[in-house]
């Protein structure tokens, strides 16, 4: 009885693991339409393109090395096919233990559900690049970081190595529950690093550095994006909790979901309100990056807030986030989508906010740990980006840009009928 208890407990977790990254993977299909959305029509084929070759080349790095640097184990997933073992394994140890104990899953779940998370990293990086950026500088770029750079970082978070075995970062007490400063932090620093080595977009500041608006071509798609985004964060939050097979564990899924709405709402709420108040006027893109900054900034502890604190942190992340985008404008740092701001501004913010309910979390521990997954992820991607430009260069020639990278870097347009 015992043993037929734990299996299904297997089963569902394994079940629960595969839906939530199934999830996840959608956040694909939102950071397209979001992306495609805030650019201007004459770059949305290569937009697209490079959000879906950007997906394919995460999965294969990731099988291939990633995973193994992340999490230890054998090269091209030889480790990945000792499920029975593991089972076996577990349902000795629940004899003494129970069949309620620590989360017991199918690797290859476990596997598929990481790498939606590394294509998810990566695709941050490609709304902040737009426009103006090679497609296969950008794809030899996913390599390195989907394969190496973030791996690493990901071994001394949630993989529980030493950072560059001189210290752990659990030992002083961060905590990052599904990925505020591991994954969204971590995009955005892999983005500023090639941002500014790009340089802005042509026209976007004039000579006397007045900031001239770039507008989006269809912004039914980027509200679009959002939405699915904030629905595919549900997997990405809930999902992190590992199981769901017993009723803590189901109360703790429960839990992440209200909070992760919650703090959606609340951004998107106070990024709406400070927007009427600085400009006058309901602005929807303001509103768009308020609520995914909400999610992002509950992704760092989604379980410990309750739903009214949860709402009060997205608040907090819509308002620092709008504020966020008008200060890069103003330091001339030319991101097409405020992914930077998005991810990176309230991804610190998130992991800060961690110790006001999570005691096991100290202020310290937070903040070594987001200077050293931004460090290590900028000066790593740093220093891949002026390799790529120095060997193929980085950025489409002013023709290029000028009749767009649709055609440029992919022979085609999303629109032609509205061609001339």
């Amino acid at each position: 009885m015992q043993s037929q208890i734990f299996e299904l407990q297997y089963a569902l977790d394994t079940f629960y693991f595969l839906i939530c990254g199934a999830l996840v993977m959608w956040m694909a299909a939102g950071f397209s339409m979001l992306e495609a959305g805030l650019v201007r029509s004459k770059n949305t084929v290569e937009i697209l393109t490079k959000n879906i070759a950007l997906f394919a080349t995460a999965c294969t790095m990731y099988m291939i090395c990633g995973y193994a640097i992340m999490y230890g184990g054998e090269l091209f997933l030889s480790g990945i096919t000792g499920d029975e073992s593991l089972v076996a394994d577990a349902l000795t140890q629940s004899a003494s233990s129970g069949f309620a104990g620590d989360s017991v899953y199918s690797v290859a779940a476990d596997f598929f559900f990481q790498v939606v998370f590394v294509a998810t990293c990566m695709s941050i990086v490609s709304g902040a690049v737009a426009e103006r950026m090679k497609l296969w500088s950008f794809l030899l770029f996913t390599v390195a970081m989907t394969g190496f750079i973030y791996p690493l970082e990901g071994s001394w978070t949630w993989g529980g190595k030493d950072v560059f075995g001189l210290f752990n970062l659990a030992d002083i007490g961060f905590s990052d529950f599904a990925g505020s400063g591991i994954v969204h932090m971590a995009g955005a620093a892999a983005a500023l690093s090639g941002v500014l080595l790009l340089g802005a977009r042509k026209g976007k500041y004039g000579s006397r550095g007045e900031i001239r608006a770039i507008p989006g071509a269809n912004l039914p798609l980027a509200a679009l994006g959002t939405l699915i985004l904030w629905m595919g964060w549900f997997g990405f939050n809930g999902g992190s909790v590992l199981k769901l097979g017993d009723i803590a564990s189901a109360n703790t899924v429960a839990m992440v979901f209200l909070n992760t709405n919650a703090a959606a709402a609340g951004g998107a709420i106070g990024s709406l309100l400070l927007a009427r108040i600085i400009f006058g006027k309901a602005d929807l893109t303001m509103l768009l990056n308020g609520a995914l900054a909400g999610l992002v900034a509950i992704t760092a502890e989604p379980t410990t807030p309750s739903a009214l604190q949860a709402t009060l942190f997205g608040v907090a992340a819509g308002i620092i986030v709008v504020l966020a985008i008008l200060a890069l404008d103003k330091m001339k740092i030319d991101d097409p989508v405020g992914a930077i701001s998005v991810h990176g501004v309230t991804g610190l913010f998130g992991l800060l906010i961690v110790p006001l309910t999570n005691p096991a979390a100290t202020f310290i521990g937070q903040f070594v740990g987001a200077i050293t997954i931004f460090t290590w992820v900028y000066v790593a991607s740093l220093i891949v980006w002026v390799i790529i430009k120095a060997l193929v260069g980085l950025r489409i020639s002013e023709e290029h840009e000028y009749e767009g990278a649709d055609i440029a870097e992919c022979g085609m347009e999303a629109y032609p009928e509205f061609t001339k």
